[in-house]
């Protein structure tokens, strides 16, 4: 049998959240570094759920755009400071995932 700590760590990497694709993508990231991105090394960029795995975001790229994903990253992304009047605050945690696809395909997001 498992020592405990062995086991917290099977446990924690099982996921029991099972997520449909339209909730995994939330939205494409399109700035000027993800468009040369995407122009010159077939990169894409989206912001992901939270609770998404690579696996999960591959899944969701392939079913929504019809297309083959070569690699899959992610970042984990620290909320900003943010301030109102007196106020101080955060801007939320995110992720965001970076898609490479294989050679000869394309997502045209401007469609």
């Amino acid at each position: 049998m498992a020592k405990p700590a062995v086991q917290r760590q099977i446990d924690k990497n099982k996921s029991s959240i099972t997520l449909e694709p339209y909730q995994v993508i939330l939205k494409p990231l399109v700035t000027e570094k993800s468009v040369e991105l995407s122009d010159e090394l077939n990169k894409y960029s989206f912001a992901v759920s939270s609770v998404a795995t690579k696996l999960d975001v591959r899944r969701a790229i392939e079913k929504l755009f019809s297309v083959k994903v070569a690699k899959v990253a992610v970042q984990n992304r620290k909320g900003k400071p943010k301030r109102y009047r007196q106020f101080g605050g955060r801007t939320k945690n995110w992720k965001r995932a970076i898609v490479t696809l294989v050679k000869d395909d394309r997502i045209d997001l401007f469609s």
